[in-house]
């Protein structure tokens, strides 16, 4: 989804969820834990230092709901937003992969956090892959990839940092994802390209959430 097949309703209707309340609900470290109330869920996962918190917070307008850190890794559990005028879905900020100066254990709790919530979990509607526009696909990247086509959770990829590269390097960048995106069964074939700092793709990044709200209702 770019601009130029994302209309003009499509656009508002992002812009108009995403400017109805965002709150904080819960952090979650444990399964058992999880939201009980059958709200439709839209994940974020990426590498660590993939620029998740930012984009986050650029989707939402504001500058901390999602918590910004040069250390990557800091997002160690699942946090839960609702999002909508009436609390119609939550937004779920995944822990970082394929950060290596944490400890074993640390890292095998989060994995098995991850792979337990994606395998499971009935009320996840997309999850939307951050993938750095600097540097590409990464193995953990496919290693996720194929662990949400395993699960049948439907996902599509988002560029981030794409002010960084050189218009040509993007567009190599973007070819290659979607080659990759079109041998998977769960993917969504059209790649999202954005920029927390510039804003470029947000709009269209927020009317892909909103076309994921429940009954298409319109905050």
């Amino acid at each position: 989804m770019d601009s130029s097949d994302t209309t003009a309703g499509e656009l508002a209707r992002g812009e108009a969820l995403f400017k109805s309340p965002c709150i904080f609900v819960k952090g979650v470290v444990s399964i058992d834990d999880l939201p009980k109330d059958g709200r439709p869920e839209i994940a974020f996962a990426g590498r660590s230092n993939v620029g998740k918190s930012s984009l986050i917070n650029a989707l939402t307008g504001r500058t901390s709901l999602a918590r910004v850190s040069v250390t990557p890794g800091r997002t160690r559990e699942l946090n839960f937003f609702t999002l909508g005028k009436d609390a119609e879905l939550y937004l779920v900020d995944m822990p970082g992969y394929g950060y290596a100066r944490v400890s074993k254990a640390a890292v095998k709790g989060w994995t098995r956090l991850i792979r337990e919530y994606l395998r499971g979990r009935r009320e996840l509607k997309r999850v939307f892959l951050l993938i750095d526009a600097r540097h590409g696909l990464k193995p953990n990247d496919k290693e996720t990839m194929t662990l949400l086509d395993e699960a049948a959770v439907s996902y599509q990829a988002v560029l981030t940092k794409a002010d960084k590269p050189k218009k040509t390097e993007l567009e190599e960048t973007v070819a290659k994802v979607e080659a990759e995106l079109g041998k998977r069964p769960a993917a969504y074939p059209q790649v999202l390209v954005t920029s927390a700092r510039t804003g470029m793709g947000i709009p269209e990044l927020r009317a892909a959430v909103a076309s994921l709200a429940p009954n298409g209702v319109v905050p």
